[in-house]
């Protein structure tokens, strides 16, 4: 493991995370690895009574939690998925245009859900397709957008932070317009008599 020794305070740090910045896996953490079953045991999917339902219920946390991954497994699929990235990226690049305008970023992400929870409200729509409303999933996103904001509090950059509260504020302002349209009852409009002059 990477040590630095600290002179001045007589302590040592030691990095134990098993992988680089580069997501790739450190040599120290290959040499020790934790005790775990052999790589081709095929894991055990859960039981069916422990997966939620067709109706999206998710089961009562008590139940048994199916185990996760093992390192190897995790490695594996890490593997297999910069590969196909990168064989993604060559064709991107082959057709004329930067993968990198593809990359994940914070904002994109945020842009993401925002775009999701205008859809949800009815408020945009795919071309030639009616508007579908979803006011439970419009408010699970918007309350998504709340938790990162609050989870992430002193973590952003001034942009992500200014677009992530801009986000908030638009989706929570159309969120109750709508929800007063659709609960408003109709008025009446004006009477449309042929009365005299």
């Amino acid at each position: 493991m990477a040590e630095k020794k600290h002179e001045d305070s007589g302590f040592t740090v030691t990095d134990r995370r098993p992988f680089t910045s580069e997501g790739e896996l450190r040599k120290e953490a290959e040499e020790v690895e934790p005790s775990q079953p052999p790589a081709s045991a095929a894991r055990q999917p859960a039981p069916a009574e422990k997966m939620p339902s067709a109706d999206g219920a998710v089961p009562p946390l008590d139940r048994e939690i199916p185990p996760p991954p093992t390192q190897a497994e995790q490695d594996a699929q890490a593997a297999a998925y910069r590969q196909s990235s990168r064989d993604i990226d060559s064709e991107v690049e082959r057709s004329g245009r930067s993968a990198k305008e593809f990359d994940m970023t914070f904002e994109r992400f945020l842009a993401s859900l925002y775009m999701t929870a205008m859809l949800q409200l009815g408020l945009m729509r795919e071309q030639g397709a009616q508007p579908q409303i979803d006011m439970i999933g419009a408010r699970q996103t918007i309350d998504t957008l709340s938790l990162l904001a609050e989870k992430t509090k002193g973590n952003l950059t001034p942009a992500e932070e200014n677009f992530l509260q801009n986000s908030l504020y638009e989706l929570r302002m159309a969120y109750v317009e709508v929800t007063n349209a659709l609960t408003r009852p109709p008025q009446a409009g004006p009477a449309t008599g042929t009365g005299g002059r």
